[in-house]
């Protein structure tokens, strides 16, 4: 091999080399525009490009009565659309909804606490996100361990949890955020359920009345007027209503009558058989000729 044969194969090699050295060298520079450098960007921020809305917690297992946060981002910021964060429990119910504004940086975060008779059971809880329409949607799934198996029952006969209400003996389940309920009852002639609420902010009241309770929920009032922004999946309600609110009422095909209008009806059929006795009775003591 002879003199310039070498210095043409030293000079492809040292050209090869810097090219190398200086494309590892880009890779790990610190991007001018960037938070972070690019061989370090993570799936979280490289997600949020591909699809509309992310969604992820701090831990994937939790133990009844911690705190899940819940952060993610949407690709393009829409103005006046909150993300609406949504918990479905193992026993495919509602447990909790938040309404989250998204911040300038396309971010948004939230936080549930899983204490409280609506996560009681252990199992997988699915945390959906939705940001506008439903195609922007996504969802992250946790384990939530320490409280009861599901399917065990875990209140006594007659009794209801903290987030039941009581109507005609009946156990209502519940969840809401932004007020609170200070009762309830039952409107027999237009087979209907009141809910009294007092609201400070605007909220999401999630209601699943039983069928022998209220059946064929077919419309929402909100303060005695028809509400459109509901969710209505069989006996599971959920109704987004304005601060202020006083009153949520599902409507029905049915609903069972309360201990009151029994026990007049009774006392109505027990007073006309006492009449009727009565009357036998004197019938049967004038003589006869």
């Amino acid at each position: 091999m002879n003199k310039r044969t070498t210095f043409t194969l030293l000079a492809v090699l040292t050209a090869v080399v810097t090219m190398s050295v200086s494309s590892a060298y880009a890779l790990e520079q610190a991007c001018p525009d960037c938070e972070e450098q690019p061989s370090k960007v993570t799936a979280k921020q490289i997600l949020t490009d591909e699809v509309p809305v992310t969604v992820w917690t701090d831990k994937s297992k939790y133990t009844q009565g911690e705190t899940i946060m819940v952060e993610g981002k949407v690709a393009n910021i829409a103005s006046g659309f909150p993300v609406t964060v949504t918990v479905i429990s193992p026993t495919n119910n509602i447990v909790s909804i938040d309404q989250v504004t998204v911040n300038s940086d396309a971010s948004y975060m939230t936080s549930f606490n899983t204490a409280g008779s609506l996560w009681k059971y252990d199992g997988t809880y699915t945390v959906k996100v939705q940001y506008g329409h439903s195609e922007k949607s996504n969802k992250v799934k946790v384990e939530l361990t320490g409280g009861i198996p599901k399917g065990k029952p875990t209140t006594p006969t007659g009794a209801c949890g903290s987030s039941e209400i009581t109507v005609s003996g009946k156990c209502i389940p519940f969840s809401i955020t932004g007020g609170v309920i200070t009762g309830a009852s039952i409107n027999t002639n237009d087979n209907s359920i009141l809910f009294r609420i007092q609201s400070t902010d605007d909220g999401t009241v999630t209601l699943t009345p039983s069928k022998d309770v209220l059946n064929g929920i077919f419309m929402v009032l909100v303060d005695g007027q028809q509400w459109d922004d509901v969710m209505i999946e069989g006996q599971k309600v959920t109704v987004m209503f304005p601060a202020g609110t006083e009153s949520v009422e599902l409507i029905g095909t049915f609903v069972i009558p309360e201990f009151g209008t029994i026990a007049a009806l009774i006392l109505a059929v027990a007073i006309i058989s006492i009449v009727a006795v009565s009357a036998k009775s004197r019938l049967s003591i004038i003589p006869r000729y």
